[in-house]
């Protein structure tokens, strides 16, 4: 740490414990001590009447903490009435992309499932399932989730924990990365390990989208992430593949609230985007509802579902179900038509890894042009119609 308590001059006064926003100081023998939660803020220094409290001025080396014991990359297995999410092994495909770079094992821990589902992450991938059934668990609380999560996490010391950013690993992975003092970078498009130093760098959008970030957590471990749905590839589907299954006992876990009903929200307006195979999505050159309804038109040719940008959302073209984005869904289709759309950021980190992508604008320029695998220059209400055409004619 970059700084030290002498002793000697410490009082036991307490009032470093009270200005340290991190709880890095605690009390014993009635002396103050720093513990390794110290992130060199300095805010004790200048509380310290008696002088106990020192700067080192090597805090960098001071600050050295030996991370050999932190291995494996473990995700959170989310699972949904019994079946796990799809979003669960997209997870074990990164998993095994880091850990294959990291020379470690992939880790899941699957709650409130049996162990059909738990067989079924072995087979996408997973090395190791640590599998708690209880009852208890079931309906989801983000009070016993955390816990559960938090004992695995300190029993077996994974490096990288990964988990889906959807309203479960929202709502309860910042609870779990609280009880550890550790880091955690939420919505990452992207996962890479550092070269040399093997820590793990987290993408995602920053400033509206503005910027694409990267961020370290180089001093705590685990490092943790949650990952937008649907930007991450699946392992190889192996029926053959061998893990381990180790069951977790709820032995010492409570939880101080209580679920008493789920209510699941039903609109007969919303699309499923996220499973659609086939996408074609409009933005602002659209001009409104009638350049929407022509998409319509071509997605019903081609068996898919329309999407949209933000800007035609916001111009209440059609409604924010169809948004497609980094405020809308993240979507990963085999054919993603963008018709109309320039590709701001903020569009593209939701639909990018998509496997084709055609983009028709007729500006040049446009910066979805850079991302498309075909590109048509062109008015859309000239291009859209001949697809139809065309479609047509073949069927």
């Amino acid at each position: 740490m970059p700084v030290i308590i002498k002793t000697d001059k410490c009082t036991g006064c307490g009032t470093c414990i009270d200005s340290c926003p991190f709880d890095a100081i605690e009390l014993k023998d009635e002396k103050a001590h720093i513990n390794e939660y110290c992130n060199a803020c300095m805010s004790c220094l200048e509380v310290c009447e008696e002088g106990a409290i020192v700067e080192i001025k090597d805090a960098q080396k001071a600050v050295a903490k030996d991370f050999s014991d932190y291995k494996d990359v473990l995700i959170f297995a989310e699972q949904r009435d019994g079946e796990v999410a799809a979003v669960s092994y997209e997870l074990i495909g990164a998993a095994r992309r880091l850990a294959g770079e990291l020379g470690t094992s992939v880790h899941a821990l699957l709650l409130g499932a049996d162990e059909n589902a738990a067989k079924e992450l072995i087979k996408w991938g997973a090395d190791k399932v640590f599998l708690c059934s209880d009852s208890s668990l079931l309906p989801f609380n983000d009070d016993s989730y955390s816990e559960v999560l938090t004992k695995v996490i300190k029993d077996n010391k994974p490096a990288i924990v990964l988990a889906g950013a959807t309203p479960v690993g929202r709502s309860f992975i910042p609870r779990v990365a609280a009880k550890l003092k550790t880091g955690l970078t939420a919505d990452c498009t992207l996962l890479e390990i550092d070269k040399e130093t093997k820590h793990l760098l987290q993408v995602r959008p920053a400033f509206g989208g503005n910027i694409m970030a990267t961020i370290l957590c180089p001093d705590y471990r685990p490092q943790m992430a949650t990952v937008r749905p649907r930007v991450m590839k699946k392992d190889v589907y192996d029926e053959s593949r061998k893990g381990e299954i180790v069951n977790v006992r709820l032995d010492g876990i409570t939880s101080r609230t209580k679920v008493t009903a789920s209510v699941k929200e039903e609109s007969a307006l919303s699309v499923n985007l996220h499973e659609a195979d086939v996408i074609v999505a409009g933005g602002r050159g659209c001009g409104g509802e009638k350049g929407f309804k022509l998409l319509e038109e071509l997605a019903e040719a081609i068996g898919g579902v329309v999407g949209a940008s933000r800007a035609s959302v916001d111009e209440e073209w059609i409604s924010y179900s169809h948004q497609v984005g980094q405020t809308g869904k993240t979507v990963n289709p085999k054919l993603y038509i963008a018709c109309g759309i320039s590709g701001a950021v903020q569009h593209l980190v939701g639909m990018q890894s998509s496997d084709v992508i055609i983009a028709i604008n007729k500006n040049p320029e446009a910066p979805i042009f850079n991302v498309a695998t075909y590109g048509i220059v062109g008015d859309l209400f000239e291009i859209v119609p001949m697809l139809i055409k065309k479609i047509k004619e073949s069927k």
